[in-house]
């Protein structure tokens, strides 16, 4: 792995076995399917795409939350792809997880103190004097101040957003390397999701952490993002910088994500009822050759549904497995 690399995801297969009467194998769904992908040391990018895409499958994949199927995943330096139980412990303390839901996240048996100091402790840090400073730190970057006001308090006394703050800051408070975001602000009214994603993107450049943000809604990706990686039917179909990619989409499905945004019907932003076909592939039974090709208006008959485009670059640092782009690259 490069210096600069910090993770690096080679091939990565996640199945789900469907058993029918509980013991009957009825096949599998390949969430993610074939994925490549390198995160740099303080980098940050989106991964987006609809529901069902597998993004959170990948997110939970790296995360240690669900095992590979086939493939590699390398975290500084280190294969990860199928960890014991210590080596599970060297790498959480490295890597953060923001969930979507922050009341569901959170023990409502515990207080904020002892939210924040659960992971210290399960990770070796026993020194009070220690574990008050990294608490008091974290909850001062995370603008929750006057922190006496809220060391005490259990997770059902706070609003939505400062639940996600303590969701974030016991994510923080060991220092990682990589926090991965999944939805981190979908459950969030609008006027916190702002503030929220610039709380995010400050500790991310304070910190140096790299950030992988999960979100089916390309509106918010420009608020701390450098690239953007496009999901769709368990696979990446198309990656680049971000103001590349939101200039000039290249993927039938990317430039219908970005159509999406300015819906008034908010229920396209998550289903793209524009996208003729109008559903996303099953992945238990997926479609042959490209998979998006049953929903693409632009589709090479005798092609798209029979081989799986590769990856081209019409553009510098600009991938897309599409066919269009065969004879651009």
């Amino acid at each position: 792995m490069e210096n600069n690399q910090l993770l690096n995801i080679e091939d990565l297969r996640t199945f789900y076995e469907l058993r029918r009467w509980g013991f009957i194998n009825a096949g599998s769904v390949r969430a993610v399917d074939g994925v490549t992908l390198r995160v740099k040391k303080g980098e940050a990018i989106s991964v987006v795409g609809e529901s069902g895409c597998g993004k959170s499958t990948l997110a939970k994949t790296i995360l240690g939350l669900v095992e590979p199927t086939s493939g590699n995943i390398v975290f500084d330096d280190k294969n990860v792809s199928h960890m014991g139980k210590e080596e599970m412990k060297w790498y959480r303390a490295r890597i953060g997880y923001v969930q979507q839901d922050p009341y569901g996240a959170l023990p409502p048996f515990m207080t904020v103190k002892k939210i924040l100091e659960e992971p210290m402790v399960i990770n070796g840090i026993h020194d009070p004097k220690e574990k008050e400073k990294r608490i008091r730190e974290t909850l001062t970057e995370l603008k929750m101040t006057p922190i006496e006001d809220f060391l005490g308090k259990y997770p059902h006394m706070l609003s939505g957003g400062q639940q996600q703050r303590i969701v974030i800051a016991r994510a923080t408070v060991l220092n990682p390397k990589l926090i991965v975001a999944d939805e981190p602000v979908s459950m969030l009214d609008a006027s916190v999701r702002v503030e929220i994603l610039e709380l995010l993107k400050e500790l991310q450049e304070e910190h140096e952490l790299a950030v992988i943000y999960i979100t089916h809604d390309l509106s918010t990706v420009s608020y701390f993002s450098e690239r953007i990686i496009v999901m769709y039917g368990g696979k990446i179909i198309e990656e680049s910088p971000v103001d590349q990619l939101l200039g000039n989409p290249l993927h039938p499905y990317t430039k219908a994500l970005l159509e999406a945004i300015s819906d008034p019907d908010g229920e396209n932003v998550k289903t793209f009822k524009k996208v003729p076909g109008g559903e996303p592939p099953n992945l238990l039974n997926p479609p042959p050759g490209c998979r998006f090709h049953p929903r693409c208006e632009f589709r090479i008959d005798g092609l798209c549904e029979k081989e799986e485009p590769e990856g081209f670059f019409p553009e510098e640092n600009h991938r897309v497995e599409c066919w269009l782009y065969r004879d651009k690259d």
